[in-house]
C-alpha cells in the first residue's frame, strides 16, 4: 500500500532503435513514502494413508474435517496490504480478519480500538476467553505490538470443520502495526513455536491444529494480488489458504521442493540468483547471510545489502531504460509513464535457484518483471505509476510477496519442505513466474546457509557470558573483602560485604 506526497517531477524520454523501429518511452520519477509491512476448485480422494503417495496431503478425508473445496478463494487482500482470512473467536463468535504470516508465529488479534481498523475482538463478550496472565509482545521488521495472552474458541468459517482452541495474543497497544487502508485486525503467524513469543512454550495455531484435529502437518497458500493497484479500494479475492494439504487444481506441473534448513522461520537455502540469463556470480553464502525465508507477510523480495546492489546494478545494465533515479531503487520514488504504455517489457527477469531435496541438485524459479515492476497509483488519469518490488535487508533474504505472487507455494511441515508450483491465478491469462530444473549444484558450496546463530542460541551464550562475569566478579570481591576479615576481631562478615553480596544476588 502507498500513500503518497508528490512533491516533484522529474520527467525524461528514452529512445532507441530497434531495427527500423523507434520507440519513445515516456517516464516521470515521482518520490513517495512507501509503507511496506515488513489464490478453481476440485475434490481429490485420498489415498488409504491420506497421501498420494508422495507424502503429500492432497483433499478431504472421510470425516469431513478437511475440506478442500471449503477452502479455496479464501483468501482477500493483496501483496501491498497483505492476504487475510476470516476468522471467528470466542462464544459467541466474533468475526475478524487475520493477516496470513508465515514469517512469524503468534496469533494475535486487536482485542482495543486503533483509528486504522473498524473492529475488534472485545474479550469482555466472550463467555469462553480466559486469560493466562502473561504480558507478550512482537516486534517485526515495520511495527510492533504488546498485550495479553489468553486461551479461546476459534473457528474458520472456510476452513476445516470444527471449533479449536488456540492460544491468543490480545493486542492492547501496538506502535506502526495497524495501517491505514488496511482490512483486517490480527496477525495469523504459521511459523514454529521457536518464534512464539514470550518463548517457545506458547503453541502456535497450526501447531495446535494439527494436534486437535489430526490433519496433515502441511498447509499451502496460492496468493493472487498480482499487477493489482496498491491504491485500489476494493479488496479483491486474493487467494487461498490450504489447511491439512495441496489443491491440485490451483497449480500446474510438478511441485518443486526445497529442504527446510532451520525450524524457526521457513528458512531455505539460496544457491544463486540471475537477472537475466546475467548469474551475479556471488559467493553462495551472501545470499544466505543471514538467513534466506519464504515469508508471506513480507511484501517485497528483500535482499542483503551485497547482493540487493548487484540486483540493480544488473538490471541497469540488462534494462532499455539506463537512466532511473536512484530514489526509485531504493523505494522513495515511484516511476510513471503515460497511461496506456507498458513498462514491464523493459526489464529482465529474475531467477533465484533453491537447492532441491536431491542436495546435489538445484531448480530454479524465475518471476517476470510484471511481479517486481508493481503498480502503485495513478495521478491525475493520465499517468500509472510504478514502485521497485526488492529492498534491501539487515537481517536476512526474505522471499515475500513479491515472489510468492507467482507461485503456488506448500509448506510441507511433514518432510521439512517448502515446495513450489505455478500458481494458477495467472493476471490476465498471462502467466507471470517460470519454474525449471532440476540443475546441478556441483558449482556451489555444500552448505550455503552459513549464516549466524539462531535467536535461542545467542540468548543462552548472553547467560553464559553474564555468569561468567558474575563469578569473576564475586572473586575479585572476596580478594577485596578477605583482608578485611584477617583485621576483624570477631572474624565474622561486615555489614559492608553483606551488602555486597545481596548486590550480587
Amino acid at each position: 500500500m502507498a500513500y503518497s506526497t508528490f512533491i516533484s517531477i522529474l520527467a525524461f524520454s528514452l529512445y532507441f532503435g530497434v531495427s527500423k523501429c523507434y520507440f519513445a518511452i515516456p517516464l516521470k520519477i515521482y518520490p513517495g513514502k512507501l509503507n511496506v509491512s515488513s489464490e478453481l476448485s476440485r475434490r481429490v480422494v485420498l489415498t488409504v494413508d491420506g497421501t498420494d503417495g508422495t507424502g503429500l496431503s492432497l483433499a478431504s478425508d472421510p470425516s469431513g474435517t478437511v475440506d478442500f473445496l471449503d477452502m479455496v478463494d479464501n483468501l482477500q487482500g493483496d501483496s501491498g496490504r497483505g492476504y487475510y482470512i476470516e476468522m471467528a473467536l470466542g462464544t459467541p463468535g466474533q468475526k475478524v480478519n487475520i493477516l496470513v504470516d508465515t514469517g512469524s508465529s503468534n496469533f494475535a488479534v486487536a482485542a482495543a480500538a486503533h483509528p486504522f481498523i473498524t473492529h475488534y475482538f472485545n474479550t469482555a463478550l466472550s463467555s469462553t476467553y480466559q486469560s493466562v496472565g502473561r504480558t507478550v509482545g512482537v516486534r517485526y521488521t515495520q511495527g510492533n505490538w504488546e498485550g495479553e495472552l489468553g486461551i479461546d474458541r476459534v473457528s474458520i468459517p472456510n476452513g476445516p470443520n470444527g471449533t479449536f482452541i488456540i492460544n491468543i495474543a490480545v493486542i492492547l497497544s501496538s506502535e506502526g502495526f495497524f495501517l491505514s487502508g488496511i482490512n483486517w485486525q490480527g496477525i495469523l503467524g504459521l511459523a514454529y513455536p521457536m518464534l512464539a513469543r514470550p518463548d517457545s512454550s506458547v503453541e502456535p495455531f497450526f501447531d495446535s491444529l494439527v494436534q486437535q484435529m489430526g490433519i496433515p502437518d502441511i498447509f499451502s497458500l496460492q496468493m493472487c494480488g498480482a499487477g493489482l493497484s496498491a491504491s485500489s479500494t476494493a479488496d479483491p479475492i486474493g487467494g487461498s489458504l490450504i489447511i491439512g494439504g495441496a489443491e491440485p487444481a490451483l497449480y500446474q506441473g510438478s511441485v518443486w521442493y526445497t529442504p527446510i534448513v532451520e525450524e524457526w522461520y521457513y528458512q531455505v537455502e539460496v544457491l544463486k540468483l540471475e537477472v537475466g540469463d546475467q548469474n551475479l556470480d556471488l559467493d553462495c553464502r551472501e545470499y544466505n547471510t543471514d538467513k534466506a525465508i519464504v515469508d508471506s507477510g513480507t511484501t517485497l523480495l528483500r535482499l542483503p545489502a551485497n547482493v540487493f546492489n548487484a540486483v540493480v546494478d544488473a538490471i541497469t545494465r540488462t534494462s532499455l531504460i539506463q537512466d532511473f533515479s536512484s530514489g526509485f531503487w531504493d523505494g522513495n520514488k515511484y516511476a510513471c509513464w503515460l497511461k496506456g504504455e507498458i513498462p514491464w517489457m523493459f526489464f529482465p527477469k529474475l531467477s533465484i535457484y533453491l537447492r532441491a531435496t536431491n542436495t546435489s541438485q538445484s531448480f530454479r524459479i524465475t518471476i517476470l518483471p510484471q511481479l517486481y515492476i508493481q503498480p502503485i497509483t495513478d495521478v491525475d488519469g493520465t499517468l500509472d505509476c510504478f514502485r521497485f518490488g526488492l529492498s534491501s535487508s539487515a537481517n536476512g533474504l526474505v522471499i515475500g510477496a513479491t515472489v510468492m505472487e507467482g507461485f503456488y507455494v506448500v509448506f510441507d511441515r511433514a518432510q521439512r519442505r517448502v515446495g513450489f508450483a505455478l500458481s494458477n491465478c495467472a493476471a490476465g491469462g498471462v502467466a507471470l513466474s517460470e519454474i525449471a530444473g532440476p540443475f546441478s549444484a556441483a558449482d556451489v558450496a555444500s552448505n550455503c546457509s552459513v549464516g549466524p546463530q539462531k535467536e535461542p542460541l545467542l540468548w543462552m551464550i548472553s547467560y553464559a557470558l553474564m555468569a561468567v562475569c558474575a563469578v569473576i566478579l564475586v572473586v575479585l570481591l572476596l580478594l577485596l573483602v578477605l583482608p578485611c576479615r584477617c583485621r576483624a576481631r570477631s572474624g565474622e562478615i561486615t555489614d559492608e560485604s553483606s551488602l555486597v553480596r545481596h548486590r550480587i544476588k
